[in-house]
């Protein structure tokens, strides 16, 4: 049994876990090392700021023989639809003063237009419904509503030369979401900046990263592959990461440059597109 995620709920598993770590006679530190999770981390449950994952909730389940209180009253989200493994960066990215992100193969979901969304989340290996897909159109064109704000969060967007040049859902649908970026990025609620293929290997070439940075919390890292995701809250883990977007970013085209070079994509989306409807 699961019950909604908001800050009382959390609040109170927080302050169950304590109750039981302290009648354990254990210190936050040693209930880390047992259930192989950072003191901060557990730090943050208890004040009902952060939620455990599954696993987390598992390994305090099995130290504390919670006999699966951990697990069976771990919050969820409220009714959001995304895909598990996002669950918990998805409540973070809502709370983000600054967010910096790598992309290598798709447009990061805040940035995504209507029609290219509704193409990533049609195609795939599982099939879905078209109530489905609705759903989680809704959630992923929701998130994007953050960019409303024009001063927070601040945004930084790396994106592999890769995912210009992909053509997800035709030229028509590519021309209008490399122009919506490069409309965020002229308009300075973005900064955007591409690793051109000519690069080669760098940094971060082998997945997508999130980083994300909060006025009350340290910052955290969210990596994610196929079917799978992971954040990331160890500070040796996060700072790893941001030396390796650091890196990566060192590499890239200038902010400039950039939107120049996904212009120049986008009319020749353009081009193609107006070929296709008049040949």
């Amino acid at each position: 049994m699961a019950i909604e995620d908001n800050p009382r709920s959390r609040e109170q598993y927080g302050a169950e876990l304590k109750r039981r770590r302290e009648a354990a006679g254990l210190t936050q530190e040693e209930l880390s090392q047992r259930a192989v999770m950072s003191r901060t981390h557990i730090a943050h449950i208890e004040a009902g700021r952060r939620r455990p994952d599954v696993e987390d909730a598992r390994r305090l389940d099995q130290v504390l023989d919670a006999d699966g209180f951990f697990e069976n009253f771990l919050p969820i989200l409220d009714g959001r639809k995304v895909a598990e493994h996002f669950e918990e960066a998805l409540e973070f990215e809502g709370k983000a003063t600054e967010i910096r992100e790598y992309a290598p193969k798709l447009v990061p979901g805040i940035l995504q237009t209507p029609a290219y969304a509704r193409e990533v989340l049609s195609s795939g290996a599982s099939p879905k419904s078209t109530e489905e897909r609705d759903e989680l159109l809704v959630t992923r064109l929701e998130r994007a509503r953050i960019l409303e704000n024009f001063h927070s969060p601040k945004v930084w967007t790396l994106l592999d030369e890769a995912v210009l040049r992909r053509p997800v859902g035709g030229p028509a649908v590519m021309c209008e979401q490399l122009c919506h970026i490069a409309t965020l990025g002229e308009s300075h609620r973005i900064r955007v900046h591409v690793l051109p293929f000519s690069v080669g290997y760098h940094a971060l070439l082998e997945g997508f990263v999130s980083l994300l940075w909060f006025e009350d919390l340290p910052p955290i890292a969210y990596v994610e592959g196929l079917k799978s995701g992971r954040v990331w809250e160890l500070p040796s883990v996060v700072r790893q990461c941001q030396v390796a977007y650091d890196h990566a970013l060192g590499d890239a085209l200038s902010h400039r440059q950039s939107l120049a070079l996904i212009r120049s994509v986008a009319e020749d989306y353009a081009n193609e597109a107006q070929r296709a409807q008049h040949p």
